[in-house]
């Protein structure tokens, strides 16, 4: 909600959404996450919505720093949502085991897009609809974006949390992706066909 609420303020003020944190942050060590996400990624600024697909969004878990650029394609026609890429920064102090983290950001990208998509417990009553995989998707490898995952030396600084900062962000990041590729704002997840193109018709 914090990272669709800034988005919101950054198009309204006609600002690139990263140059609109950049410039409104203080803390350097989220400012230094979001420079490199932005570099790993390649980032060109531009106004959102843009028309590109491209989202950004920043967090702070278990004491280490995240911050996330995505790009999706989007279908208007069926709402369908396509995540591209993913790239992920993160200040966890002294990575004592970096391949072991590396892991753990590319499982939260996956896990992340799960919750930001397609998985949603539905009632009817008391009972629980959802019976299995068949009804409740979780992430598929046919459908999973192309990972890029940054993590910040810091080996002058002690160790923090690796296991699971880079999930907090996914879904504000594919949220403020779509924005940028509809102008449709998105409040609730999962963002399924159904709720994104509500969204196209309402913006």
């Amino acid at each position: 909600a914090r990272e669709s609420q800034i988005d919101i303020m950054a198009s309204a003020a006609g600002i690139d959404p990263l140059e609109f944190r950049l410039k409104n942050l203080k803390d350097e060590k989220m400012i230094e996450c979001l420079k490199a996400v932005a570099d790993k990624f390649g980032y060109v600024p531009a106004k959102s919505p843009s028309g590109r697909g491209i989202g950004v969004a920043c967090g702070h878990d278990a004491n280490t720093w995240v911050a996330f650029m995505a790009e999706v394609d989007v279908d208007k026609g069926t709402g369908k949502v396509k995540v591209l890429r993913v790239a992920v920064a993160q200040d966890m102090g002294l990575c004592v085991n970096p391949q072991g983290a590396l892991i753990q950001m590319e499982g939260c990208i996956m896990m992340g897009l799960g919750y930001t998509l397609t998985e949603e417990i539905q009632f009817e009553g008391g009972n629980v609809k959802n019976r299995g995989f068949d009804t409740y998707e979780i992430p598929r490898f046919s459908w999973l974006p192309e990972m890029e995952c940054v993590i910040l030396d810091r080996k002058d600084k002690p160790p923090t949390g690796g296991g699971e900062p880079a999930i907090i962000g996914i879904g504000a990041v594919v949220a403020n992706a779509i924005h940028d590729a509809t102008g449709a704002r998105l409040y609730r997840m999962p963002m399924t066909p159904a709720r994104v193109l509500e969204a196209i018709k309402k913006a």
